[in-house]
């Protein structure tokens, strides 16, 4: 018995055509939008302290977008390679010992450095594995972010009470800006192969957007 082709009609046909237009424009539209507004803030901050002498805006007299942000990129780099030399460290432990005498200033400047150090040291493994835990309650599943074992003081309180704890992020959908520290039984993690930037695409996409995943040849069904 031959199939009867369904008709669709020209109303359907529009909106889907419109549907994929969407599809397509929308991804990339947005994400110049993104860039160009980072590049136009960036400007904003350092524009105004390049000397007009050396901005290619007074001689060509044409907007130039992201000059400042290659001006500051080239200043991080070379401050920090001030910052390996000698005379470089002895500058950089002056100042922060006039920081560290600052009473309100030195909690504050010790635990951005410290966050930073954190995430900017390469071996750091921070962030970089995803992981499943029972929250809120058991039986269901939140996908966490692996920050790192448990240090200091709550590692020891942890192991005097014979449990090896970890701490992961707990970011909400869709927004991951802010979220929940949790310390969590290293046995009651479920770990997965994902990056993080699969796993923050899942989280964004309010689990719409799944990333791709090949069976182990082990399991694979026959």
């Amino acid at each position: 018995m031959t199939e009867i082709p369904v008709k669709i009609s020209f109303a359907t046909r529009l909106r889907n055509s419109f549907l994929t237009g969407v599809l397509i424009l929308a991804p990339v539209t947005i994400t110049m939008w993104v860039v160009w507004t980072f590049l136009q803030w960036v400007d904003s901050w350092v524009k105004p302290y390049i000397p007009a002498r050396y901005d290619p805006e007074q001689y060509f007299d044409v907007a130039i977008p992201g000059f400042g942000l290659l001006v500051a990129v080239i200043g991080i780099t070379l401050i920090g390679f001030l910052g390996n030399n000698l005379i470089g460290k002895w500058i950089v432990g002056f100042g922060e010992s006039i920081l560290n005498h600052m009473p309100f200033v030195r909690p504050i400047y010790k635990s951005i450095k410290q966050l930073f150090e954190s995430v900017l040291k390469e071996h750091s493994s921070s962030f970089k594995k995803v992981g499943l835990i029972e929250f809120p309650s058991p039986g269901t599943w939140a996908m966490v972010f692996v920050s790192s074992d448990a240090k200091g003081e709550v590692a020891y309180r942890f192991n005097e009470m014979g449990q090896e704890m970890v701490a992961v992020f707990l970011p909400p959908t869709p927004v991951p800006t802010a979220g929940f520290l949790l310390f969590v039984p290293k046995d009651k993690i479920i770990m997965l192969e994902m990056s993080p930037e699969d796993g923050a695409k899942l989280l964004i996409s309010g689990g719409l957007v799944a990333p791709d995943f090949e069976l182990p040849k082990a399991i694979s069904p026959v």
